[in-house]
């Protein structure tokens, strides 16, 4: 019997996949655990790569006329209180700010003092604050389309948490547009999760389906919500983004009106839409393997890293001379809109130095040697293949072709994602297979179940709580761009005339 490859992360995907997730985030350094529960501190190799995921995705936004700003952290209770619905989807994840001081105690501990006469939620999301703003921003149909965007940080005390997928605290954009019109507003929906789209799947190479929640799975308060679902490793769900139709009912409890061209008062039409840190979480569990995280290149903290192989004090200078002069030439080059990001690291910890960086899902570790600088040549590594494929390639040949290689491990990526997608997305029109699908085929391991169901659904809200309830198996969209198909209702038997994703999510 042959020997099993050592991993570097214990325990692996198919051993424990909740666990190995936390041990990724933990072997790559981008983040750890708060003192504050629920909460987390995003190191910088980690913080590098929502920044690139940031950069990008605001200029798609101002592309489109989008601006930025921002708004208080603090929401007064009687904003929220004013759209009913939206308090009620939100009341008990909210962070209630009750006393503006603290005193010292009786027994010398301070406590909180100067109650606030009305309390204050701690940011969940801005609609109510920011529509409080537009109902003054907003006078006539001269001022409209409004279209703003904040990048902040929001609290929703979550009572299970898991890092960059929920977590108490996390950062995000939200966008929030006004429009004169129901059409113009519902253009601009459509528009924010088509960026979105289009930036998972050609920035975090993660192919994404675009559809509309149902009613029970919509933001509270919307009209209508649009997502983008995503399939991880163990073939649960991801909502990856969302876009919301938002009607006339924020623009009514914010009292955003304006005047029209015939000069008659009408209420305004907005929209919300936003992504977060939980993209990072993911591109971990889309592209990571057992030893550890797998970055795609286009958002990649950097993108490779130079490795002088120094075996004699002799040797350093010109090494050090080769490597220096390989890294100039190399963050002289662009790679989709950003400068080549280069670490040189000459740290002298022998055969640990490659493994942290293969944990780390750095794309491409640089191997440089005496017997490389006679040949003018580096010996290459690539992060999506195995670790011990290593490729000579001449010095000038590999900056040259470098944003080639880097480009064909983000296409492999995607392709990969693609094909794992597919292979576990099944049309299933039989109640009982259906219900064999989503039952864990081993008791130990229950987060393990077959993926996407493609099942044809009534419309009845109970038949989506029965299945909910049964299974734990939510309808994740209702995909765009698929035929009307006559069929049944795979929980009622019932006539229907659409295929919807069914799936255990995040």
């Amino acid at each position: 019997m042959a020997k099993q490859a050592k991993k570097a992360i214990t325990p692996t995907r198919s051993e424990d996949y909740p666990e190995w997730y936390q041990q990724v985030i933990k072997a790559s350094d981008i983040a750890e655990q708060s003192p504050v529960r629920g909460c987390m501190v995003i190191k910088p190799w980690g913080y590098a790569l929502w920044e690139n995921i940031t950069r990008k995705l605001d200029d798609m936004f101002k592309e489109t006329g989008v601006k930025n700003a921002y708004f208080p952290v603090f929401i007064p209770l009687s904003f929220l209180e004013k759209e009913a619905e939206h308090v009620e989807g939100f009341a008990k994840e909210c962070a209630v700010v009750t006393h503006h001081k603290l005193e010292k105690g009786p027994d010398g501990g301070l406590v909180p003092a100067g109650k606030l006469t009305e309390p204050l939620i701690v940011r969940p999301t801005s609609e109510t604050i920011i529509g409080d703003s537009f109902s003054n921003w907003v006078g006539s149909y001269r001022d409209l389309p409004l279209l703003i965007n904040q990048w902040a940080n929001v609290v929703r005390w979550e009572m299970r948490t898991r890092m960059f997928l929920r977590t108490s605290e996390f950062l995000w954009q939200e966008g929030h547009t006004v429009h004169a019109t129901e059409k113009e507003a519902m253009e601009r929906t459509e528009m924010m999760l088509d960026i979105y789209a289009k930036f998972a799947e050609e920035y975090l190479a993660i192919p994404v389906i675009k559809g509309k929640k149902t009613a029970a799975e919509r933001f509270p308060g919307a009209v209508e919500t649009m997502c983008i679902e995503a399939m991880m490793q163990d073939r649960k769900a991801l909502q990856a983004g969302t876009s919301h139709f938002l009607g006339q009912n924020f623009a009514k409890a914010s009292g955003i009106k304006f005047q029209s061209a015939e000069e008659k008062e009408e209420t305004a039409w907005t929209t919300s839409w936003g992504v977060s840190t939980r993209l990072i979480g993911g591109l971990i569990m889309t592209h990571s393997d057992d030893d550890g995280l797998v970055l795609p290149p286009r958002v990649a903290s950097s993108h490779v890293v130079l490795l002088p192989i120094i075996r004699k004090p002799e040797d350093r200078q010109k090494i050090m001379e080769f490597t220096d002069n390989l890294a100039k030439d190399l963050r002289s080059q662009y790679y989709h809109d950003r400068k080549l990001a280069v670490e040189i690291d000459d740290r002298d910890i022998g055969g640990a130095r490659g493994w942290d960086w293969i944990k780390k899902g750095i794309p491409l570790r640089v191997e440089i040697g005496p017997r490389d600088i006679a040949e003018n040549s580096v010996f290459v590594a690539m992060r999506n293949k195995d670790h011990k494929d290593k490729t000579s390639i001449k010095r000038d040949d590999f900056v040259a072709e470098i944003t080639r290689i880097l480009d064909n491990i983000q296409k492999e990526l995607f392709e990969r994602a693609l094909s794992f997608r597919k292979e576990h997305t099944i049309l299933i029109n039989n109640n009982k297979a259906f219900y064999d699908f989503f039952t864990p085929k081993n008791e130990e391991k229950p987060e393990i179940h077959g993926g996407f169901a493609m099942s044809c659904w009534c419309g009845s809200d109970a038949c989506e709580a029965k299945i909910k309830e049964d299974l734990a198996v939510t309808i994740r969209c209702l995909p765009f761009n698929t035929e009307t198909e006559t069929g049944e209702c795979i929980c009622c038997g019932k006539p229907a005339t659409q295929r919807v994703v069914f799936a255990k999510a995040y």
